[in-house]
């Protein structure tokens, strides 16, 4: 599900964004104005995670509300069915391992184990470390874009799932406005620490990742423009 936006805005006409064929009322009833809704409140609870860590890279706390950021937000989401395959006591690879293109992910399951991070990407073998669920609460994975702005202070979260039982998550992605611009912060950058990535548009940032990344990429490649 892409944002929901009318046929009238600016970015509707755009790749990744735009109104949603919705599924008819007598198929899902009352599913679009509940996903209208819960995108609503992810876009709320999305600033809100951004202003703690705006707070923690020593800008003002309303940074990411700017209309070029977080003020004008865009959200996607993934809904995600595991299925278990042949020997219930075997697991199965879901998802390949990746890392997420935008600010934050929020992700919602049905308390079923399976996600997986690795915390050094360049670590040969890799470690893979479990993320238990914790009942009633949402995971917060670190995106690309994010990485980009604080200039790898806070690093984007290579992560993959490996499950054995039937599972179901959500996943909210909350990125700024496609006219917005990914580049370093302030506090992130000085004369010591340059910036490690170019400014580059959002919406040319998700097109370029969409079109190089595949497994086992990460944000440096995202840089050869």
């Amino acid at each position: 599900m892409i944002h929901e936006l009318p046929g009238s805005d600016q970015d509707a006409q755009k790749p990744f964004g735009g109104p949603n064929p919705w599924p008819s009322a007598d198929v899902l009833p009352a599913w679009k104005e509940t996903m209208l809704k819960y995108q609503q409140e992810m876009i709320n609870l999305g600033k809100a995670v951004a202003r703690i860590i705006a707070v923690a890279l020593d800008v003002n706390e309303d940074f990411f509300d700017q209309p070029n950021l977080l003020g004008n937000a865009l959200s996607y989401y993934n809904f995600n069915h595991y299925v278990q395959y042949g020997a219930s006591n075997k697991y199965t690879l879901g998802t390949l391992a990746h890392s997420d293109i935008f600010i934050i992910t929020i992700l919602a399951t049905n308390d079923v184990p399976g996600l997986q991070i690795c915390k050094n990407i360049d670590a040969n073998p890799r470690v893979w470390e479990n993320v238990l669920p914790l009942k009633g609460a949402f995971v917060i994975n670190i995106g690309d874009m994010l990485q980009w702005m604080s200039n790898g202070l806070f690093r984007s979260t290579k992560h993959r799932v490996l499950f054995r039982e039937e599972r179901y998550s959500l996943a909210c992605f909350v990125s700024p406005s496609l006219e917005g611009t990914i580049e370093c912060i302030p506090s992130c950058k000085s004369a010591e620490n340059p910036p490690k990535y170019p400014p580059i548009k959002c919406e040319e940032f998700i097109a370029n990742v969409y079109k190089k990344r595949g497994d086992d990429q990460n944000i440096s490649d995202h840089t050869k423009l």
